[in-house]
């Protein structure tokens, strides 16, 4: 036995049984060898999105793995897991190794140096009996608090060294949670009770802590309100009455109106990290409880009345039980229910017009509006790419169960997208997983669209192409009409029948949803889809950073 067969057996033994990666490293051959599946992509960037996505929809059961060379190959997957530790998704990173013997030369690149900054934990493996105490200190970081990237490197030499032994010594590692602390969550509940007008922001812990359910019970007994992050979005079924939507970079009419109204804000699984495209800025003078599993967040951004460390599921749980002690159990008539079903209606009647568009080119919100007409939001998962179709999608499209929607934001490179629906079809085969792109972001990483042609994962692109930068309308304004910068082109459906796939490319509005059902159809038969809309430069946002 070989290390790298040692690592394959723990990595089949924690349950893994795709392995995202892009040549050259040995690490291919043994998976290929334990029964493992490679899906090999054409730039690790987008490989690693596609860890990502897969980790995302089973909620890091299992974690993504990526798997690559050394020099080039390390360097171009660093975008793509500073994504992921911005998002915190747990994605374990196997890059190769330069050899031992020339490892620390200058000025060769250093992965346990470099990506020390972007993962929540980074180990080189220097001597084979290393291996199994590496593996499983990498799978306790993956697996305990606050998820995120880690990285175990392996030296070329030391990856095809023999490995003592035929077996491998090695349990998967279980996952530890804690409540909070019961003193807290007397003080939570008192609080929350007395509140006139609570609202909930809730986090993407709450999706990893499987606290949905939790999270509408609560809701429920208490009648309060509930947004959620840009990364959290479809931890609360967004067609529940209580639901506010998504609050960041973008708004909806009832929830930007309930978060400036509120007094007390209950924040869970949630960072709160002061950013403007993936978390809602809370207003001064708001009184705050803060319930999260990493001490480096309480405190961090806000000033804090209440902080609650534990795990979302297990404080929810909590929470719901000093409420009903402190109430008898009957579930609160606040009056929310009805107040956001009046300002849900108004603001979508502000919006009608875009949204029911027949307008050409088409309007990109008619574009979604048909998507959740044709496609039941249960039977999807759903992620936008930055820029114009985040803003755009957000606010409108209504996810109703957990992890069907994918929101990210932080740190992102255009493309991001792409991967992400890639590696979400592979962690949950039976939705139809979908992405939305501009065709600036197409320009980044739609090469691998070929990746799931190629290797028969029936994902389906909808590129909005509206051949400009719509979103860089004001910074470009001057250069733009100088030397038309904002300009870009191309016909993204020919390029798709290319590499593969399916495609339409779409200028009427009236077919639209019928392009739809034809790209989810395609998709059943086991082909890639790719849909091109051709879109006007629609630049009207949803509350677009707190504007009116």
């Amino acid at each position: 036995m070989l290390v790298m067969d040692a690592i394959t057996e723990i990595l089949k033994r924690e349950g893994i049984g795709t392995m995202f990666c892009f040549p050259t490293t040995p690490i291919i051959e043994a998976a290929v060898a334990g029964g493992m599946r490679p899906v090999i992509c054409r730039q690790e960037r987008v490989g690693v999105h596609m860890a990502d996505g897969c980790a995302r929809v089973t909620n890091g059961k299992p974690a993504g793995v990526f798997a690559m060379q050394y020099g080039p190959g390390a360097e171009n997957a660093f975008a793509g897991i500073a994504s992921a530790y911005s998002d915190s998704t747990p994605i374990l990173l196997l890059p190769l190794g330069h050899p031992r013997e020339t490892a620390q030369m200058f000025p060769l690149f250093n992965s346990t140096r470099t990506y020390a900054s972007v993962t929540k934990h980074v180990e080189p493996v220097l001597l084979p009996e290393h291996t199994v105490p590496a593996m499983r200190r990498a799978f306790n970081a993956l697996k305990n608090g606050r998820p995120g990237p880690v990285m175990v490197e392996v030296p070329a030499d030391v990856m095809t060294a023999e490995f003592a032994g035929n077996e491998v010594d090695y349990t998967a590692i279980r996952a530890s949670r804690s409540a909070g602390d019961p003193r807290d969550i007397d003080d939570a509940a008192k609080m929350l009770l007395a509140a006139k007008s609570p609202i909930v922001i809730a986090g993407q812990g709450v999706l990893y802590a499987e606290a949905s359910d939790e999270l509408v019970a609560f809701a429920d007994l208490l009648g309060i309100p509930v947004m959620t992050t840009t990364d959290g979005k479809s931890a609360f079924p967004e067609d529940h009455a209580l639901a506010l939507g998504s609050g960041g970079v973008v708004y909806t009419g009832h929830g930007r109106q309930f978060l400036l109204d509120c007094d007390v804000i209950f924040a869970i699984g949630t960072s709160l990290t002061r950013h403007n495209i993936s978390t809602p800025i809370i207003p001064d003078g708001k009184r705050i409880i803060h319930a999260t599993n990493d001490t480096r967040d309480l405190h961090k951004a806000n000033d804090t009345e209440l902080g609650i460390l534990g795990d979302a599921k297990l404080v929810l749980q909590q929470l719901i039980e000093a409420v009903k002690d402190r109430s008898g159990g009957n579930p609160a008539a606040t009056g929310a229910r009805p107040r956001i079903a009046s300002l849900k209606a108004e603001w979508l009647a502000r919006w009608e017009s875009k949204l029911r568009s027949t307008e050409r080119p088409i309007n990109p919100y008619f574009v979604m509006s048909e998507f959740m007409r044709v496609i039941p939001s249960a039977d999807a998962i759903v992620t936008h790419d930055s820029g114009s179709p985040r803003d755009q999608l957000l606010p409108f499209y209504q996810a109703v169960k957990p992890r069907g929607y994918m929101g990210w934001g932080k740190s992102h490179q255009l493309g991001t997208g792409l991967g992400l629906a890639i590696g979400a079809k592979i962690g949950m085969p039976d939705k139809m997983c979908v992405n939305f792109m501009g065709d600036a972001a197409f320009g980044m990483t739609g090469l691998d669209f070929e990746t799931a042609a190629r290797c028969g994962i029936p994902i389906t692109t909808i590129v909005l192409n509206n051949s400009t930068m719509a979103i860089e309308t004001h910074a470009m304004a001057y250069s733009h009409e100088k030397l038309r910068t904002r300009d870009l082109g191309g016909n993204y459906a020919n390029l798709a029948q290319d590499l593969g796939g399916w495609s339409e490319r779409v200028t009427d509005p009236g077919e639209v949803g019928g392009a739809i059902l034809r790209a989810r159809r395609v998709n059943e038969s086991g082909r890639a889809a790719l849909l091109e809309f051709i879109t006007s430069a629609e630049t009207a946002f949803s509350h677009r950073r707190g504007a009116a």
